[in-house]
This record gives C-alpha cells, structure tokens and sequence, in this order.
C-alpha cells in the first residue's frame, strides 16, 4: 500500500523545469526520438489541426447555412476534439506543440534548444500552410484560395492576447503540477471555450493563424489582418512567461 501512495505522492509533485522534458506533452517528447521524426511530427500535427479548424468550418457552413451561431458550434467541437486525438497521438513523439508560441515558451524554459525550437517553428508553418490547402482540396475548392475575411480591430487583438496566455497557463499549469496526462484534454476544453468567450474565436497560434489565409471560408483571416494577430499571440506569450514563474515556480532542490 505503500509503494500505491508514494507513486501518487509523485504524480502530484510539481515538475522541475530540467524534468519539464521528460513529460509527453512538453519539451521534446517523452520517447526521445530524433530531430527529423519530431520535426515530421510537427508538421502533420499542425496540417491535421488546420484541416480540422478550416474543413469542420466549410462543413458547418454548408450544413448550417443560416445559422452562424451553430457553425461556430459545430467548427469549435471539431477543434478541441481533434486537439484531443493530436495531442494524444504527437504528445510523446515531438511534445505536441502545434504552436509557436508553446514552442517558444518551452525555449525560454530550457527544454528545447534553439536549434530544435526554429525547426519546430519552420515545420508548424509548413503542416499549417499544407493543412489548409488539403482542406481546400476535399471541399472541391481552390488549393489556394485567400481569405478576404477581415479580422481587424481593438477587441480582437485584445482576445488573442488573453487566449494565448490561457492557453499557456492551462499547459503549464498541469504540466508543472505533475497533471501533464490531461494536457490534452485541458487543451481542447480551453480552445473549444473560447471559441465562444473572444471576440477573435481564439486563434492563438501563430502557425494556424498563417495557415487559415489560404483559404476564404467560414474559418479564414484576410492576410492583412495576419501581421497584427502574431504580434498579439507573441505578446500574450511574453505575459504568459512572466504568470508562469509567477504561478508555478521551481520547486526548491531537495537538500
């Protein structure tokens, strides 16, 4: 009985930021895998999530054609449920990230190097900029086809700032108190939620963001509105760095 309640004593300890690496959803993966396998990763993550955002939003246009409320109903419970699969798939592959933002932050955290981090980066773009052409092609439209949907104004900058940092607080905040198991879940719930709960539909990822001008549905971003929604989600990650060490603080080393 023992051994039973040591071993859930350990799983409710907070994470070290050295360890940080070691749990599936973080960092790099747990099965240590190399470069070119987690990189590859990254990048069909990421395509799987754009098809998911952009083909759940031409479906729920053509299935609901005078009702936006339930297209975005339908486009947000498509998303965290694919998040959900992805996360579950890739999470011990690459670390799951499908983000910039999370990639960046687990740079700044010291479980990813730079070198790792750009990769990361480059093939987010790429999976993203693939996965909206491959949902542009099952919905018999254009490969490439730019959004005119506007997206510019004061209040939804505002929400892709506070969408990032939830974003990231909810990671990190299960991650560092020894609950990385439900990452995926936590993920998708939060995404799915603020679909509803910000004006922007939470985009909060820079790599999708880039990946959603391809095509001009339900689910696009006019590519002038683009440059301003990164800058927001990088300064929600530079807010979110500064909560998580406020938050969720480096245990003391054990004497």
């Amino acid at each position: 009985m023992s051994d039973a309640h040591d071993a859930r004593d350990a799983d409710r300890l907070p994470v070290p930021d050295d360890e940080l690496a070691r749990a599936p959803e973080t960092g790099t993966g747990r099965l240590g895998l190399d470069l070119t396998r987690r990189v590859l990763a990254e990048a069909m993550g990421t395509a799987f999530l754009v098809m998911a955002v952009i083909g759940s939003g031409i479906m729920a246009q053509r299935l609901s054609p005078d009702d936006v409320g339930l297209q975005l109903l339908e486009n947000a419970f498509a998303t965290a449920g694919a998040l959900v699969g992805l996360i579950l798939m890739f999470g011990a592959v690459s670390g799951a990230h499908f983000n910039p933002v999370v990639t960046l932050v687990d740079r700044v955290f010291g479980t990813i190097s730079s070198r790792d981090a750009g990769l990361y980066v480059v093939a987010q773009v790429i999976g993203a900029t693939l996965g909206a052409m491959l949902a542009n092609v099952m919905f018999d439209l254009p490969v490439v086809e730019w959004s005119t949907k506007s997206r510019s104004s004061g209040p939804l900058w505002v929400s892709e700032v506070v969408a990032t940092v939830g974003l990231l607080l909810v990671i990190h905040g299960c991650v560092r108190t020894g609950r990385a198991r439900v990452v995926p879940f936590a993920v998708a719930a939060w995404i799915g939620g603020a679909y509803w709960f910000t004006s922007s539909t939470s985009f909060a990822n820079p790599a999708v963001t880039v990946g959603r001008m391809f095509s001009d549905t339900f689910a696009g971003i006019a590519p002038a509105s683009v440059p301003m929604f990164v800058v927001m989600q990088l300064v929600g990650l530079v807010v979110a760095v500064g909560l998580i060490r406020l938050f969720f603080p480096r245990p003391p080393e054990e004497p």
